[in-house]
């Protein structure tokens, strides 16, 4: 059916059942540039979710519950040349939400969610099974059969996903979702719905059979996003977002039994040893703490360094970031006060603001909008507020250490376990220390370095459950044994 390609960034609607469906409730969509209004958002109703979960049902139990694998694959390839052939669409979409750097869309968020079309269609048309033939004595009859495993998908999938990397965190979940098979309710954050709206626009244009994805907006709590998590009709749900929210996701779902993949928040380490580059630190440090203003789950918020160079590194990070410029908005008024709060916490709890620590002022409409300065703390206790949980900004405290014992046992001292940093060049010691951190990745000398093939996820707080590769297409399938007597 043809599309209404008047929907377009800034004009958010329902997906459903393959048509874009309006509404009557709303809400203001605000620019964190400059506070303005630029579009209005439309809160979908139980109704509207349930519709959509119908209509993925009816899509299983029609003609995309028929397609083969292959068939499957070439959608995804359709989706990934539909998101490149409006490349800069996209883009601008993703700007306008976030108030990130146009480079950092137009070189990581849009670029990745096209990846990431491509790599699950190459994965699953390659996976393979396994059989295995079997004897077995005292049987009767040959006592011969073969054993082969067939995977099916769950089946209705809810997958919502978070305001900070908006198209990339939400094509990580839909695209092995839709190669395994199972029928998509996408609900985005309410902060950033342009791009999820614009991908709805690729998939119809892709062919993708009626039902197959829907898309619904609104908030969470009390909303859409609980109508959605609470449903009868749902098989799954992926979710990525807040510790919190995972926790409340978690209850809605008990009452099915409802299987869940969670990649939730992170107070990450970084561990800097003597021996370190130190400049190579500094700098793979302010990537790691300052990226997206810090609004990134892998950020580093939490910077252990060895005593011998901790004033050398605390005065070489707190130079850089003074002379960050450049960088983007918090995504929301409330979310630049939360982190605000902590700045001023930090202080009362008897931090020392090595840099930043405020407000910047620019001159322009920029001072409008929800920004913080990039900021450096020192001299706060392991048990301070501030160094134990998830602030979500463009923010570090730094803190020394005297041996690679107690560099380990600081960065354990968490509730979260979801990424972590090593700088040193002692190959040993790198090998030595990596595995014993509690996080579901580990960079040495490095930050972000991605494979889309590897697991990706969090321990204790952080997640529930591994993302990446065939690591996904696990969650969003269901092996079945057949078992044949011969």
């Amino acid at each position: 059916m043809p599309l209404r390609s008047t929907i377009a960034a800034m004009k958010p609607a329902h997906y459903v059942n393959g048509v874009f469906a309006p509404t009557e409730a709303t809400f203001p969509l605000l620019s964190p540039v400059d506070g303005s209004q630029v579009g209005v958002v439309p809160e979908a109703s139980r109704d509207i979710v349930d519709a959509a979960v119908r209509a993925a049902r009816a899509a299983l139990d029609g003609p995309w519950g028929r397609t083969s694998v292959e068939e499957r694959c070439a959608f995804l390839r359709r989706i990934a040349d539909g998101i490149e052939a409006r490349f800069d669409e996209f883009v601008a979409a993703e700007v306008a939400d976030t108030g990130k750097p146009r480079d950092l869309a137009a070189t990581v968020d849009i670029p990745r969610a096209i990846g990431n079309f491509r790599a699950y269609a190459d994965l699953a048309y390659g996976r393979p099974e396994r059989a295995y033939p079997t004897t077995v004595p005292g049987w009767s009859g040959s006592g011969q059969a073969l054993n082969y495993t067939v995977r099916r998908p769950l089946g209705v999938v809810a997958i919502i996903s978070p305001w900070n990397l908006p198209l990339l965190l939400l094509t990580w979940k839909v695209a092995p979702a839709l190669a395994a098979g199972n029928a998509v309710v996408a609900k985005p954050s309410e902060e950033t719905p342009s791009t999820a709206t614009l991908l709805a626009e690729v998939i119809g244009e892709a062919g993708l059979p009626d039902g197959a994805f829907n898309l619904v907006h609104g908030h969470g709590a009390g909303a859409a996003g609980e109508h959605l998590t609470s449903h009868a009709g749902v098989d799954a749900i992926a979710f990525t977002g807040a510790s919190a929210t995972g926790a409340a996701i978690m209850r809605n779902a008990a009452e099915h039994v409802t299987p869940l993949s969670f990649e939730l928040g992170g107070k990450n380490p970084a561990l800097v040893f003597a021996d370190a580059d130190l400049a190579e630190a500094v700098e793979g440090t302010v990537r790691s703490s300052f990226t997206h203003s810090g609004q990134i789950c892998l950020c580093t918020e939490r910077v252990y360094v060895q005593r011998p160079v901790f004033d050398e590194f605390v005065r070489a990070l707190a130079e850089r970031a003074r002379a960050l410029t450049g960088y983007g908005p918090m995504i929301s008024a409330e979310h630049r006060d939360k982190v605000l709060s902590y700045y001023r916490l930090a202080v009362e709890e008897g931090a020392t603001v090595q840099a930043g620590g405020g407000v910047p002022t620019f001159g322009d409409a920029r001072d409008s909008g929800f920004y913080v300065e990039p900021t450096v703390l020192t001299g706060l206790p392991q048990s301070a507020r501030t160094v134990r949980e998830e602030i979500f900004g463009p923010v570090c405290h730094v803190a020394p250490f005297d041996d690679e014992d107690e560099a380990i046992r600081l960065a354990n001292d968490s509730p979260y376990g979801l990424a972590a940093t090593v700088w040193t060049t002692d190959l040993s010691r790198a090998h030595r220390v990596a595995p014993r951190v509690e996080a579901g990745i580990v960079w040495v000398n490095c930050w972000n370095l991605r494979d889309l093939r590897t697991p990706f996820g969090g321990v204790k707080a952080s997640g529930i459950g591994r993302e990446g590769g065939e690591y996904s297409l696990d969650f969003f399938s269901e092996p079945v044994n057949v078992c044949v007597k011969i």
